[in-house]
């Protein structure tokens, strides 16, 4: 049975406000050029979450969790790339 078509707009309303909360902390790190307080771990960790829910997503047929997925693994993917660029600057 398909779902109706108002639970997939749920999901992308909600993957979006999830996903548009990393980019604060993305253009802050570009910004200050210092990710000094920032748990690596954290963000690793997040970002095999996100690898298991886009896996799911996708093995789902669901177009809201891959969507959102993916577009948080690139955020999640740009703050570890620039933590560990500007690693050690204050």
């Amino acid at each position: 049975m398909e779902n109706p078509w108002w639970i997939e707009a749920v999901g992308l309303a909600a993957g979006t406000c999830t996903t548009i909360s990393l980019f604060p902390q993305v253009a802050r790190i570009y910004r200050t050029k210092s990710a000094g307080d920032l748990s690596l771990a954290m963000f690793g960790i997040f970002g095999c979450g996100l690898i298991l829910w886009l896996a799911y997503g996708v093995a789902a047929h669901s177009l809201s969790v891959i969507v959102a997925n993916a577009v948080s693994l690139a955020a999640v993917l740009a703050i570890l790339f620039l933590a560990l660029r500007y690693r050690g600057r204050s």
